[in-house]
């Protein structure tokens, strides 16, 4: 649902691939809480890596809470893209004539 890779899902879960093969991770209410969270409308799968921290960061550092809280922010404002701004320090870009 979210698009994570097997690596990712495996750091989330503490978990090793057997466990997931098999479906003993699917029993663990982080799994269940998860995929009430997300419901039949996930968010687009930029979404979970957008942002510092992104929602995936959040995840892979087991802190659900943090998890909870950006997808509440994007229930209420949606997936906000903000346009790159250039740095204080760099340089204007080259003008053609």
């Amino acid at each position: 649902m979210l698009g994570l890779e097997d690596e990712e899902l495996l750091q989330i879960l503490g978990s090793d691939a057997i466990a997931v093969i098999t479906g003993e991770e699917d029993l663990r209410p982080e799994i269940r809480i998860l995929l009430q969270l997300l419901g039949d409308e996930p968010p687009p799968r930029a979404w979970v890596r957008a942002g510092s921290p992104s929602p995936l960061q959040r995840l892979l550092q087991q802190d659900f809470a943090g998890f909870e809280d950006a997808l509440a922010d994007y229930r209420d404002k949606g997936f906000v893209i903000r346009a790159n701004r250039p740095r204080p320090d760099a340089s204007p870009p080259a003008t053609h004539q």
